[in-house]
């Protein structure tokens, strides 16, 4: 169906795209292609951003108009006295906002502009050491406010499509134009930040109060019992949820219940931020009242995409020199290359395993070139890094620096394999192994959901290269020994069977240029065409079948595949009967993933379906030694970890004590006696991550 024409206005703290020496982040970017896009498909398109203290800087290359628009007022601010010390408990920025705009290819910019937005010019965003210290981190607040003023006073009764980008930067936005018809709002979750993400209630409520909205904010009480305080403790070690003191409130949750639709880069985003599966985290979602809100709302949820950008699709691999490319870089270009490329954050891109592995082999004597780019513009101040670089002169090159968009193609047309190890699950869709799979380089990446679409997971014959399970610690030995294993399979590969490499090669550019942000277009079109012609939002039975969500579904949507994934009988039940044989089934699927109370049930409910093998199996797999010692027995465990949560103080981040336990032969582990409140912590061999409890003597 033909989309109406409809006025598309994109807000976020920086849409700055349409100039490199204005940019800071792969948001902009996102930002301006797609904005481009819809324009060139017959919409209006409005961008609204702060001038972040640029606009001479802007006067001198474009044609900016000065705007008849002058807001003045108070913005108040509640501080939270545990964070602001010395500080009022209230107090107010004054503020006098202009508006300028710049009119480039069928897109109206619009730069607000203020002294409190015009801080920071040269790195836009307030560093994180502000918080508590300088009213300058409420830079992001002040836009918040300003641009809600903005668009109802400018836009006015105008009808619009309101398409905001990253909850924590607008979770204001859509409780403030909830009650107005004429905006329809879109939240894009950007990034995969922690789903509890929480601010201070009373700040919240007193600038909502000032934006007219209405007060109904939720209340995030943490799940009682003792039973998962070590669960909730050990989320402070996965960047997947942290503690708040009870007079926060989650932003997801605001942006959740009052926009109309939320927007995900990825299907796998979009999965893996709805239930958390197979992580530390998964079990403790399940209690949150989040968990509920998430479920309640999403019919709402979407994927609009992203894309590799039309300049990467347009360059030709084949034009580049490759044995030039290398020679510059002091490495050899008969041996094969692997390429990484990527922010400088040591955990998050799983670049410490991904160095620890780089040393092993190459000290190992193997024979095969790594260019690697931690990009941070400046020399990197990690030792280590610089010690492997040194002792593998000529067959490593590291670098940090920003260098010129050619370059780096260059780079990734020179290699025949990507590395991209990130974890935590923080990557959603991750351009730049799209960008270097568009060249031909084979990927080697976790498993990750929101990399999924690039299929490097995928089994025969939709594979695109190899995987590495998904980490969850910050310094993983089980990763960096995967990455290991992987870089030495790929050399064999690319030695030993190259029909095999040029396969997977071709695969990995034709999945990659898939990803276009004319795709990406027509998927967001699609969705907003149908809020804006009224259309109801629906949740799809498929996505509903993959998160488990059984009571969303008719009995015959449920498939006993989706059924049997979910260690739920009672589900497959209101399809077709659970006998013996399908009993059975459903033990081993929940032995293969650790879900022992599925187990349990189908051994009281089906006995006959089990033999008493598998019985002994689970309810000794736990156990205590003569001498008081722990023993664990799973044979498809990695690694399995003692929890032991700390005393509940006042600290609202109390950190636990972790214990690997001592592996003393496949599939068994010996530890400490387990203290009260314990519980163990286990990496299966598939990459899923669960708990399970700690048996005393």
């Amino acid at each position: 169906m033909t989309e109406p024409p409809m006025h598309i206005i994109e807000t976020y703290f920086e849409c700055c795209g349409f100039d490199h020496t204005f940019l800071q982040g792969g948001t902009s970017v996102y930002l301006w292609n797609l904005s481009r896009e819809f324009a060139a498909r017959g919409h209006r398109v409005s961008l609204v951003t702060p001038a972040h203290g640029r606009l001479d800087d802007l006067r001198g290359r474009y044609q900016v108009e000065d705007l008849g628009y002058s807001d003045e007022y108070v913005l108040p601010l509640v501080l939270d006295p545990e964070v602001w010390h010395g500080f009022p408990a209230e107090t107010g920025l004054p503020v006098r906002t202009t508006a300028h705009r710049i009119r480039l290819d069928g897109v109206d910019l619009y730069f607000l502009s203020n002294e409190h937005l015009d801080r920071l010019p040269d790195t836009f965003y307030p560093p994180y050491s502000t918080k508590g210290r300088d009213l300058v981190f409420f830079k992001p607040l002040v836009f918040q406010a300003d641009s809600v003023r903005f668009l109802r006073h400018w836009f006015g009764g105008e009808r619009a499509i309101v398409h905001a980008h990253e909850p924590f930067y607008h979770y204001l936005l859509p409780a403030a134009l909830r009650d107005d018809p004429t905006k329809h709002v879109v939240s894009t979750v950007q990034s995969n930040m922690p789903i509890t993400k929480q601010v201070y209630a009373p700040e919240v409520r007193r600038l909502l109060e000032l934006l007219g909205a209405p007060d109904g904010l939720p209340r995030e009480q943490p799940p009682a019992g003792p039973d998962l305080e070590a669960v909730r403790q050990y989320q402070q070690l996965t960047h997947l949820h942290y503690e708040y003191p009870p007079d926060h409130v989650a932003v997801y949750r605001l942006v959740l219940e009052n926009a109309d639709l939320i927007d995900f880069l990825s299907p796998g985003q979009l999965d893996f931020y709805a239930s958390f599966r197979d992580t530390p985290f998964e079990a403790l979602f399940a209690h949150l009242p989040l968990a509920r809100a998430v479920k309640e709302n999403a019919h709402k949820m979407f994927v609009g995409g992203c894309a590799i950008s039309d300049q990467w699709l347009a360059w030709d691999p084949g034009e580049v020199d490759r044995t030039a490319v290398l020679d510059g870089l002091g490495l050899d270009p008969a041996l094969p290359t692997f390429f990484h490329n990527a922010r400088y954050a040591l955990h998050h891109k799983g670049q410490l395993e991904l160095m620890r592995a780089v040393d092993r082999v190459l000290g190992e004597g193997l024979a095969a070139n790594f260019v690697v780019r931690c990009i941070s513009g400046a020399p990197l101040d990690d030792p280590f890094f610089r010690e492997v670089a040194e002792r593998h002169r000529g067959r490593l090159h590291l670098e940090s620096e920003r260098v010129d968009e050619r370059r780096v193609f260059e780079y990734a047309s020179a290699a025949d394999f990507c590395l991209f190890p990130s974890k935590f699950e923080m990557d959603t869709f991750l351009i730049a192994q799209g960008e270097a799979m568009v060249c031909g380089a084979v990927p080697i990446a976790t498993a990750q959901e929101g990399m999924a679409h690039f299929r490097h997971a995928r089994p025969e014959p939709e594979t695109t290269g190899l995987a590495v399970n998904r980490s969850f610690a910050e310094d993983d030995p089980l990763l960096t020994a995967a990455l290991t294993a992987r870089i030495r399979e790929a050399v064999a590969l690319w030695s030993d069977d190259p029909a095999r490499y040029r396969e997977l090669s071709r695969r990995a550019a034709a999945v990659a240029r898939q990803f276009t942000w004319e795709h990406c277009a027509d998927l967001h079109l699609a969705a907003f065409g149908r809020l804006w012609r009224g259309e109801p939002a629906e949740l799809p039975a498929e996505r509903a079948l993959r998160l488990g969500w059984f009571d969303l579904l008719k009995d015959e949507e449920i498939t006993e595949e989706a059924a049997l994934a979910h260690g739920d009988p009672a589900a497959y039940a209101r399809r077709a009967p659970v006998d013996a044989p399908v009993a059975r089934r459903f033990f081993h699927a929940a032995w293969e993933r650790a879900d022992f109370r599925t187990c349990e049930r189908i051994v009281d409910g089906h006995p006959a379906a089990v033999t008493a093998e598998e019985v002994r199996a689970l309810r000794e797999r736990c156990s205590v030694g003569g001498d008081g010692g722990l023993v664990y027995r799973l044979p498809h465990a990695e690694r399995v970890e003692l929890v032991v949560p700390a005393p509940r103080g006042p600290a609202v981040r109390a950190l636990p004590g972790v214990r690997e336990l001592r592996r003393t032969a496949p599939g068994v582990f010996e530890g400490p006696p387990p203290r009260p409140g314990a519980r163990l912590l286990l990496t299966l061999s598939s990459g899923r991550v669960t708990w399970d409890e700690a048996r005393h003597g």
